[in-house]
């Protein structure tokens, strides 16, 4: 009975997510039809390898459940949506306003009610001396997030004292501490200062290690060089893993990126991004902190 149970409920999952894949081609076709051809297919082939990542990944997952508990799997587009934002950045917002804002959010974790998300993702900032970068991103970030119906918890990971600041050791304890916290499927690792403009840059891993900062306006909305996977970037626990997470030996600014994506090459993955037009961010101006000069080695 259990067995015929689960190919009953395996076989009503296909179905929603045909019908799903569907509604979600029409969405897209229609806010996307200013794309140019080539960009339009190559978006395509990227909604098709995340629908066979995460039908795979989510489909063990939910036919586990009993009956009664499946949830409907969220749209890999969602209904809510908007595209480009607005963002702002006023001096006077706190830490405090965000919290009032997102009253569905409960000690940085939020998950949709009204269908099963797609990925558990986990968000890991690496963080010092940057309050007012950090609120900022919050305030944007969670209704991004939620739109996009993301199962998420954001993890700030604060560096104390005074030594040089280290990106990556604080992303691989981050890493280490939110798999203490929960079980999450897919972790991306995302610098403060860097504010997605357009909620169709989708938080969720793909079947390749993802880079997110495609483009951005301190660098005239052009990928700042061949190769670059910094900023933000999104691995599952398996890709993370396979190639052994950051480098630690890394103090100050850069380096740490380039030796990830080299990490990810010998492993024999290749970095995919989303289209430009879609992957864009602002990077809030700041000068260079002290105790994070540039790395030597980068």
């Amino acid at each position: 009975v259990s067995s015929t149970m689960g190919l009953f409920v395996s076989r009503k999952l296909k179905v929603l997510l045909f019908v799903g894949s569907c509604m979600v081609m029409l969405t897209w076709i229609s806010v996307y039809s200013t794309m140019r051809v080539p960009k339009l297919q190559e978006f395509t082939q990227r909604l098709q390898s995340l629908e066979h990542f995460t039908t795979y990944e989510t489909l063990q997952h939910v036919v586990q459940r009993s009956t009664n508990e499946t949830q409907q799997l969220c749209p890999y587009l969602s209904p809510y949506l908007q595209g480009v934002q607005q963002l702002s950045f006023s001096s006077m917002l706190t830490l405090e306003d965000i919290q009032k804002e997102n009253p569905n959010v409960l000690l940085g974790r939020y998950q949709p009610l009204e269908c099963h998300a797609l990925q558990k993702v986990a968000i890991l900032i690496p963080f010092r001396n940057r309050e007012k970068h950090l609120v900022y991103l919050l305030k944007h970030l969670h209704p991004f997030l939620q739109r996009q119906q993301v199962h998420y918890g954001i993890y700030v990971i604060n560096q104390a004292g005074n030594a040089i600041f280290n990106r990556a050791k604080l992303l691989n304890i981050g890493y280490i501490e939110a798999l203490k916290d929960y079980n999450w499927d897919c972790f991306i690792f995302h610098d403060v200062d860097l504010v997605p403009e357009n909620d169709f840059n989708l938080y969720l891993c793909d079947n390749q290690p993802k880079h997110l900062v495609v483009a951005r306006n301190s660098t005239g909305y052009r990928l700042r060089y061949k190769g670059y996977f910094g900023g933000v970037t999104a691995l599952t626990k398996q890709q993370f893993s396979s190639v052994n997470g950051f480098p630690n030996n890394y103090w100050g600014w850069g380096g740490e990126d380039d030796d990830l994506r080299k990490r990810v090459e010998l492993q024999k993955m290749k970095v995919v991004r989303p289209p430009i037009e879609i992957a864009r961010y602002t990077m809030i101006f700041h000068n260079r902190d002290s105790g994070n000069e540039e790395n030597a080695q980068r």
